[in-house]
């Protein structure tokens, strides 16, 4: 129990450069790989947790421009769209390696763009903001004419209209398929140090370190599962939070009548 305290301290925020900087070479237990895997989750969690955030307000301005009557706003919103969803993520990763490697040989200000942290950002930013613009905009089209109906017949207009009714009501619409996005993006972080983008001294994510250990010891059956126990975990802490925001944008909206529980009741001879 102490040798694997010492590992957690040793190894458990190594993947962001805090802790013992060598990686183990023999012996690999399994205290050591639930530690490093569980340190490279850091990195799934900010490049799933920050690009969410960024992602949620682009994909709404995307989803008011696919929507919008002004034909050059609408058209950059559907080719942005359609750009990021009908091209793979990994090719997207790729690309955008290469393309700020290259204005990095030129501009020394692109340098951090390279860098995962930074660049491999980018792009999970702009996918999982064309997928949600997506959702939105199919959640604006969902929303009942009474709605906007009613927001008319009180004198609502412009923002006032939207920030009232408009957006609450698709963010209540569009939040069941938006939760399973969040989850998506969550499992696609995996794809970050398996592109171009560099793992700078060792300071991988969960699967680069699951992968290390795959090697080293011949077995994937151990670190492989291990990852994917700390995936189950993050999805169900994702569906957690997703779940309490859905409910407080249902609250306004009647819930269902409880009824009492049936109760066996014996017939009584007469």
């Amino acid at each position: 129990m102490e040798e694997c305290l010492n590992t957690i301290a040793q190894y458990g925020l190594r993947s962001i450069g805090i802790g013992e900087r060598l990686l183990p070479r023999s012996d690999y237990t399994l205290c050591q790989q639930f530690t490093l895997i569980g340190s490279g989750m850091i990195w799934n969690i900010y490049f799933g947790t920050v690009a969410l955030l960024a992602g949620f307000v682009l994909a709404t301005a995307v989803a008011l421009g696919k929507a919008a009557r002004n034909p050059v706003i609408r058209k950059a919103s559907e080719w942005f769209i359609f750009l990021f969803r009908g091209s793979p993520l990994f090719i997207q990763f790729f690309f955008a390696y290469f393309f700020f490697l290259s204005l990095k040989s030129q501009y020394a200000f692109f340098d951090p763009f390279t860098s995962a942290w930074l660049g491999a950002l980018i792009v999970l930013f702009l996918n999982t903001s064309a997928y949600t613009g997506e959702i939105f905009y199919g959640a604006l089209q969902s929303i009942p004419k009474g709605d906007t109906e009613a927001a008319d017949a009180y004198g609502l207009a412009g923002w006032s209209r939207f920030r009232r009714v408009i957006w609450p009501t698709m963010l209540r619409l569009a939040w069941p398929a938006y939760t399973n996005e969040a989850i998506f993006l969550f499992h696609s972080t995996t794809l970050v140090f398996f592109t171009g983008f560099p793992a700078w001294q060792q300071r991988g994510d969960a699967l680069y370190y699951a992968n290390f250990f795959a090697d080293k010891t011949f077995n994937p059956f151990v670190p492989y599962p291990i990852l994917a126990f700390y995936f189950i975990l993050l999805t169900l802490v994702v569906i957690g939070l997703m779940g309490r925001i859905g409910k407080r944008l249902n609250a306004h909206l009647p819930q269902d009548v409880k009824r009492p529980r049936a109760r066996f009741l014996p017939q009584i001879i007469r």
